[in-house]
């Protein structure tokens, strides 16, 4: 099921969510004209690997500013124009009515925030890897687990594909597109934790659980005074 829209309009110009889908696209537009070696290259430096982490949590080794920041700029990097489009579409969606709520820099912290807890669940439950883990999912999860709260009775009408190629919409209200979108993630989280985690699938499935618990639990926290 595609989400197409909401059927709650903005109050205010969602200015952050502009800027981070800006930001976001100019990233990995100016990165897709660089080679692939150093595409690659960049990626492994700014991209979050559970690997690295991990071994500095056991070895009881201090974190440098270098092993911290890529918690940060891993959220904003992505690894296909697809991933890119995706991601974006879903943040412009849910992003507009959450920063609504929180004002502007309460949004972009609460966004920071709940893409560095997505970060911590995917290293939790993938700590072995080596594979960088990349994407604004895991943050724009958070901004979907806070629309799961404020807003549990708007409608979003979605794209339904069918087998004789006749596209169907339907309104379905946010609380229940939402609640089975987590699900389908914790489905996939506990399958593919079983056969390899996200090095088999290629997607975090438990960053986007934690970005969407994160954003449950902790939007109240940056609601605008009334």
């Amino acid at each position: 099921m595609f989400p197409i829209r909401d059927n709650i309009p903005s109050r205010r110009p969602p200015l952050i969510t502009v800027l981070l889908i800006i930001i976001n696209s100019l990233i990995f537009f100016t990165l897709s004209g660089t080679s692939y070696r150093a595409f690659v290259r960049f990626t492994y430096k700014y991209g979050l690997i559970p690997a690295k982490i991990m071994k500095l949590v056991v070895s009881g080794a201090p974190f440098s500013s270098g092993d911290l920041y890529p918690f940060i700029t891993s959220i904003f990097l992505h690894g296909s124009t697809l991933h890119l489009i995706s991601n974006m579409w879903i943040l412009w969606l849910f992003g507009d009515n959450v920063e609504d709520r929180m004002g502007h820099i309460r949004f972009l912290i609460f966004y920071l925030l709940s893409g560095v807890i997505a970060g911590v669940f995917h290293i939790v439950f993938n700590p072995l890897s080596r594979v960088p883990v990349v994407g604004a999912s895991g943050a724009i999860a958070g901004v979907m687990g806070a629309y799961f709260v404020l807003f549990p009775s708007a409608r979003i009408i979605t794209l339904v594909p069918t087998f004789f190629l006749v596209p169907i919409f339907l309104q379905i209200p946010a609380v229940v597109y939402l609640f089975l979108w987590f699900l389908a993630q914790l489905y996939s989280g506990t399958v593919y934790s079983v056969i390899g985690g996200a090095a088999v699938s290629g997607i975090a499935w438990w960053a986007h659980i934690g970005g969407f618990v994160s954003g449950v639990l902790l939007n109240r926290f940056f609601l605008k005074r009334r």
